[in-house]
């Protein structure tokens, strides 16, 4: 049985990333507990977000738009990874592990967004 947006492997693994990136800030000191902390772990959480509401639209062209805010989000997780550690904060193993999955994630972002588009063109041909 189908259970939607869970099916979608860029998903699961959108969700891999958020639960590392709460282990990753758990370690981050207290005072950054509104700062960085809290970016990181709303961009994080934006990613899996985004493409099950997009998955959740009317339209492929809607899902097609919150793959694109999914796929930026990634790119503003890693930009608070690099900062993280140029402030060296966190274990630098644990942020890099991070940013290669947040990478995976936004490969399969890019692709899925393709893909949606390539389907939408096809219909509006046929």
């Amino acid at each position: 049985m189908s259970r939607g947006y869970r099916d979608l492997v860029v998903w699961q693994k959108s969700m891999e990333l958020a639960a590392a990136i709460y282990q990753l800030s758990k370690q981050f000191p207290r005072e950054e507990m509104y700062g960085i902390t809290s970016q990181m772990r709303r961009s994080a959480v934006s990613i899996a977000s985004n493409i099950a509401e997009g998955h959740g639209r009317l339209n492929s062209k809607e899902f097609g738009q919150f793959l694109g805010i999914a796929r930026g989000s990634t790119y503003e997780l890693q930009t608070q990874l690099e900062l993280a550690r140029e402030l060296q904060i966190g274990v630098d193993g644990q942020i890099e592990k991070s940013l290669e999955m947040s990478e995976e994630v936004g490969r399969m972002l890019y692709s899925l967004i393709h893909s949606v588009r390539n389907m939408r063109s096809r219909l509006s041909a046929d």
